[in-house]
């Protein structure tokens, strides 16, 4: 058989195992894995990892915020930063404004993308006004063509309330889709934070405390019950508390279809990072904040035992100038201050080495940065290496040491919130469906490069047995 190329030479690493082996491609494909596979063209891969591309389900990409505020980063930037740091498939929101019909919502945001992506891409439809015309049947019909996940809020402008909510997942549970959910009970935040500035405490640190780890417990136990009684399939974004986890490992216990990230920063962050000089913590404000020393332990345990399945960015990016995060002058309370981090080119390299440090296996990195997402987001072809997948495909130089200097990625932002952190283990090389992104360094994707993904079908189903309640209706319905 005639391959387009063959990498030689590397130590292939997928969900499961991790051998040396070459793998051919041919036609955007990985066509085989085997020993001594020869081809016109070859790229050498000794001494090197070459691992699946990086699959990152949660960014924020070219998006009007609820305030009405751009992020940082078109399709174009964000995607290139992806590219450099391995990530080959993203998944970001196409966030419906107030009064705007969700067919609107999509045409803006997937024009966008095919614009300026350099990598393959899929929308999570972002729900904030369910009153307007035909929402229900729109919102149907979009999901049947490919769009099998949703995003809600339980806070900001944009919380929907629990009826709302509820609504929601009994539509996307009939229609096959997956509900994502921020929860944080407003409420406990609203409060906590008019008693923070009425006591004068307005700085980036004390956005910490403004939003309590209550609200994310309150809000996690109230969304797992919701799935539990609807049966409807629910992921559960940017756990940060060591509660929040058990409350998880229990609901998965009772069967419940719940899953979870989390994301680099609660990780390998604590809310001393907002502890800065000035104003200079609002650099590393997000929501929820980073907690403390207790609750990243939880998380990577969390992680190995499959309380919670990857591993995402939550790539959040604005500027930390009067267009982001000072938009409100350089005085600007925490509540002014915009929130999110910039994540999608740091993800791989950072968690890499984190695992790295912890002794961790690099089947565990695939599956929690690649394969898990993939499969649960129903990528087709996406997120692992195995014949007749995609040939996303990275090389890393596993010994290479990078040091992040404050300003060297190739987003948009203007900062690394990971200045100052040397790494080992480097993306040297980057192929998406066999095309090369990154040479060593060097860009060279162009932008409208990125396809969209279909996804006909999600990774995350109901179980089969919602409440009494609810299977007596659906009995009587029909």
């Amino acid at each position: 058989m005639g391959y387009d190329f063959v990498i030689t030479g590397g130590t292939v690493v997928s969900s499961s195992s991790s051998f040396p082996a070459d793998i051919a491609v041919a036609g955007g494909k990985i066509a085989a894995i085997r020993g001594g596979i020869s081809a016109a063209r070859s790229v050498d891969a000794t001494g090197k990892l070459v691992l699946p591309g990086g699959v990152d389900p949660h960014c924020h990409i070219e998006q009007l915020s609820g305030m009405g505020q751009w992020n940082a980063d078109t399709f174009e930037t964000a995607t290139r930063s992806a590219a450099m740091g391995g990530t080959t498939s993203v998944i970001s929101f196409a966030a419906q404004q107030k009064g705007e019909p969700l067919a609107d919502t999509l045409a803006g945001y997937a024009a966008r993308a095919k614009r300026g992506a350099m990598v393959d891409h899929a929308f999570h439809l972002f729900l904030s006004d369910l009153s307007v015309p035909d929402f229900d049947a729109d919102l149907l019909r979009l999901v049947a063509d490919g769009h099998r996940s949703l995003k809600v809020f339980t806070t900001y402008n944009v919380a929907l309330a629990d009826a709302e909510i509820l609504h929601v997942l009994s539509l996307a549970r009939q229609a096959g889709a997956t509900v994502c959910v921020h929860a944080e009970n407003d409420a406990l935040i609203q409060h906590t934070k008019s008693g923070l500035i009425a006591a004068g405490l307005h700085r980036p640190e004390h956005h910490a405390l403004s939003r309590p780890r209550m609200a994310e417990i309150e809000a996690v136990e109230r969304i797992c019950r919701f799935a539990a009684f609807l049966d409807a399939p629910v992921m559960l974004f940017h756990i940060s508390t060591r509660e929040a986890v058990e409350v998880i490992r229990k609901a998965r216990a009772a069967g419940v279809p719940i899953w979870a990230e989390t994301c680099p920063h609660y990780l390998l962050m604590t809310d001393e990072v907002l502890k800065r000089d000035g104003i200079e913590g609002a650099k590393w404000m997000c929501c929820p904040p980073q907690r403390q020393e207790a609750d990243q332990e939880a998380l990577w345990e969390a992680l190995s035992d499959g309380t919670i399945d990857l591993i995402s960015s939550d790539h959040a990016p604005y500027r930390f100038d009067e267009t982001g995060k000072l938009a409100a002058g350089p005085g600007a309370r925490f509540d002014q201050i915009g929130v999110g981090l910039p994540g999608l080119e740091t993800r791989l390299p950072v968690l890499f080495d984190a695992m790295r440090r912890r002794g961790l296996p690099h089947q565990d990195f695939v599956r929690w940065t690649s394969s898990r997402a993939a499969e649960l987001y129903g990528l087709p072809g996406k997120g692992d290496i195995a014949p007749g997948l995609d040939a996303d495909l990275v090389i890393w130089d596993p010994e290479r040491a990078r040091t992040y200097g404050a300003n060297d990625l190739h987003d948009n932002v203007g900062y690394n919130p990971w200045e100052g952190r040397e790494v080992i283990g480097w993306p040297e090389r980057v192929f998406l469906r066999g095309e090369e992104l990154v040479a060593d360094g060097a860009l060279r994707a162009k932008p409208g490069q990125g396809q969209w993904l279909d996804r006909p079908n999600s990774g995350m189903r109901p179980t089969g047995s919602p409440s009494y309640e609810i299977q007596t209706i659906q009995e009587t319905d029909a």
